[in-house]
């Protein structure tokens, strides 16, 4: 009895040992988030996850990929506009990983093939774009970017969700030419405000004097409120109103007088 269990201990401490061994190779547990792209001697077998999964040591060979978002920041790119004003701006690339094998097998390396392309795609778009555009037009240039990354990076299996520019840094020179500019166009608008003001004043004064002929009896009741106006200030000032009536003898005397030589002189 005593050499049955010594050979059977002989028998099970080898295969514990080989158990506790090749169980840790075999066995993965991955993520929610997380795929596992399986190799079996060198040929794709395919993709698996999440969860607990069994690889044969040796034979196979996992690459563990993240289906999160990843965000990139592009570096600082200094570029010229097209209509050659010189700027440098940055942005920030948000990503993920739609097919775990693409991005194995077409490309070496995800992450850097991303970056550099988004790189070269900043540069060529803003380059194409004046300055008022990139200024006020934040929203259009971030979707053609993401268009067009999004495209190039396609076939590696990377899904391209947002592409933000953060920062457009214009050279003291440039910054004093706009405020100078904002300035006039000020300036300009004030101008063309008060002109309007004074056309529309112009037009009541008109439409008022035309009134004013048909009954002149309203220009009389005005007389009367502008006194009234007057004389609720505190003041000394004393108003006697003449009627011009009484005047009009002596300028049709005046208009018909002729000249004389002293008139002449």
């Amino acid at each position: 009895m005593v050499e049955e269990l010594a050979r059977l201990a002989a028998w099970l401490i080898p295969i514990i040992l080989l158990a506790a061994i090749v169980f840790p190779q075999a066995a993965r547990i991955l993520r929610e988030y997380e795929r596992g792209v399986i190799f079996r001697l060198g040929k794709l077998y395919g993709t698996k996850g999440p969860g607990l999964i069994f690889l044969i040591p040796v034979v196979d060979r996992m690459v563990k990929m993240d289906l999160r978002v990843v965000t990139i920041d592009v570096a600082r790119q200094e570029l010229m506009t097209r209509d050659n004003v010189p700027v440098t701006v940055d942005a920030v690339v948000y990503f993920r990983v739609v097919d775990p094998e693409a991005a194995v097998i077409r490309v070496e390396n995800y992450l850097k093939a991303t970056s550099l392309i988004s790189q070269t795609t900043l540069r060529s778009v803003l380059g194409q774009a004046e300055l008022d555009e990139l200024l006020a037009q934040r929203e259009k240039i971030n979707l053609t970017l993401q268009e067009i990354i999004d495209r190039q990076t396609d076939p590696w299996g990377i899904k391209v969700t947002s592409v933000e520019v953060k920062d457009v840094v214009l050279p003291d020179g440039m910054k004093r030419a706009m405020a100078r500019q904002a300035e006039t166009e000020r300036e300009r608008r004030a101008k063309i405000i008060n002109a309007e003001g004074e056309y529309q004043a112009a037009e009541k004064l008109v439409q008022a004097a035309e009134m004013i002929s048909d009954q002149p009896i309203a220009l009389q009741l005005r007389f009367l409120q502008t006194m009234k106006e007057i004389s609720s200030e505190h003041n000394t000032t004393t108003f006697l109103p003449v009627p011009i009536d009484l005047f009009t003898p002596f300028i049709k005397k005046a208009e018909s007088r002729p000249l004389t030589k002293n008139d002449q002189n």
